[in-house]
């Protein structure tokens, strides 16, 4: 058993025990004269743990006794079903609804039948933005929209690139060769607005730090490259049923 779940389980007993439950008010009240510095977005119970569960800047989830004085930080599984506890939460919190993306923002490209949907935010100078290119490189009967996000304090050069990309006359073909190949496109000199700092925004909202961030129809977001097995299981899952 990790030491993270001995904490769980020593925990649990402590609140399981004869005592007096503090309320969420008193939880947040004594968070805040400890711990300041945390921004709480909501406080609630964990089932019949005796624990609660912190949100704090929008994403962030520890875990506190009743009186919240103590904090922890890591999974909580339940041993009775193998389902972590953590990660079904923070897939709530981050699900995106993929109906409301701007794919007039989006580089769009299809292969095969395009019937599963894939929607990429990516940083062409980004090497694990690079790597997830590579790994979809075998993937088919797929659409990918893919947001130019640059991450300018990363990668300087990323931006001047994103919007040689935007504004190539192929943009399909613009992303492979500077992704895969890693040439540029020939600048084109004809006015061209881009949707960076639109992309910029919505990521923002969406809890989209880093590149790539890989969003699957069924709102589910990953942040990192991942590979084409696991790209294949969770695009398959995504599927709506008929």
């Amino acid at each position: 058993m990790s030491r993270l779940l001995q904490s769980v389980g020593l925990l649990t007993m402590l609140a399981g025990g004869c005592a007096v439950h503090a309320g969420e008010q008193e939880i947040r009240q004594s968070i805040g004269i400890n711990a300041p510095q945390v921004k709480i977005d909501s406080i609630s119970r964990l089932g019949n743990t005796g624990l609660y569960q912190v949100v704090t800047n929008g994403i962030n989830i520890f875990y506190t006794d009743d009186k919240g004085e103590l904090g922890f930080f890591g999974n909580v599984v339940d041993f009775k079903n193998g389902a972590n506890l953590t990660q079904q939460e923070k897939d709530r919190l981050t699900k995106v609804d993929v109906a409301k993306l701007p794919l007039d923002k989006a580089i769009v490209r299809v292969r095969g039948n395009g019937a599963r949907k894939l929607y990429l935010f990516s940083d062409p100078e980004c090497p694990y933005s690079q790597q997830m290119e590579k790994e979809l490189q075998a993937v088919s009967d797929v659409t990918i929209y893919t947001f130019l996000f640059p991450l300018a304090e990363l990668h300087p050069d990323a931006e001047r690139k994103a919007r040689l990309i935007w504004c190539a006359r192929d943009k399909t073909q613009a992303w492979d060769d500077m992704l895969l190949r890693q040439q540029e496109p020939a600048a084109n000199d004809a006015p061209c607005a881009t949707p960076l700092k639109d992309v910029a925004e919505l990521a923002s909202k969406l809890w989209i730090k880093g590149t790539p961030g890989v969003i699957f129809e069924n709102g589910k977001l990953v942040i990192g490259a991942i590979p084409r097995r696991q790209i294949e299981t969770l695009l398959n899952a995504a599927v709506p049923k008929q």
